[in-house]
């Protein structure tokens, strides 16, 4: 079945924009839009599509906030939350990776790059802007500097699951770290999703806030 998608932003001109590129791939569907928060929360319950594009700033109800909203509803099968910003550092980035948005994307990315985003958070895996995660990660660090979070819970997982995890942190896909660790993809795939059971995770975006915050990942 195609990925569904709602695109909430309050510029018409980014909404057709996207709406036709991702409308021209076979597997993508895009079944509304909305041009502001309050909007985009009511239009996710109404189509409860896979991938909600939501920028971070609009009318109403910002981003943040309507992610938060539609996320919190803890609708079934999932409604994923890709954040739309057009700066490379944005202070709302890191608190909607936290509430459990699948992660974030520039606006002026390339084509291809949204089309991909779209089909990885439909997966329920995390996706961060290639070209600002190192910045978004040293960012965050240092206005958190003092500040770690210890998680008790971490020593609920194997050695092996913490190597994950701390792979995940650092942006691997999958492939990336069953080539690092030299086991079958399916293994890493268990190992990803033991963790997310074991820690109470949503998505792989939540595991890299968790990583960071404890101390178990530092930035380098």
């Amino acid at each position: 079945m195609a990925i569904t998608v709602l695109i909430a932003d309050d510029q018409a001109m980014v909404r057709q924009g996207f709406g036709a590129l991702l409308a021209a791939q076979p597997d993508i569907s895009v079944v509304g839009d909305a041009a502001d928060g309050r909007a985009a929360v009511a239009e996710a319950a109404r189509l409860r599509p896979d991938v909600v594009l939501m920028d971070v700033r609009m009318p109403e109800m910002n981003g943040l906030d309507a992610a938060r909203a539609i996320l919190a509803a803890g609708f079934d099968p999932p409604v994923r939350v890709l954040m739309l910003t057009t700066f490379d550092i944005d202070d709302y980035v890191y608190e909607a990776l936290g509430i459990g948005a699948s992660g974030f994307l520039l606006k002026d990315a390339p084509a291809e790059e949204l089309v991909r985003a779209v089909r990885v958070v439909a997966e329920g895996q995390a996706l961060l802007a290639p070209t600002v995660t190192r910045r978004l990660i040293a960012d965050v660090t240092r206005r958190r500097a003092g500040r770690v979070q210890p998680a008790p819970h971490l020593k609920q997982l194997t050695p092996r699951e913490r190597e994950v995890l701390e792979l995940v942190a650092r942006g691997m896909s999958n492939t990336e770290i069953a080539e690092s660790l030299f086991v079958a993809e399916q293994t890493v795939k268990t190992h990803v999703s033991k963790i997310f059971s074991k820690l109470n995770l949503r998505d792989r975006a939540q595991a890299v806030v968790l990583a960071y915050e404890s101390g178990l990942v530092t930035p380098g």
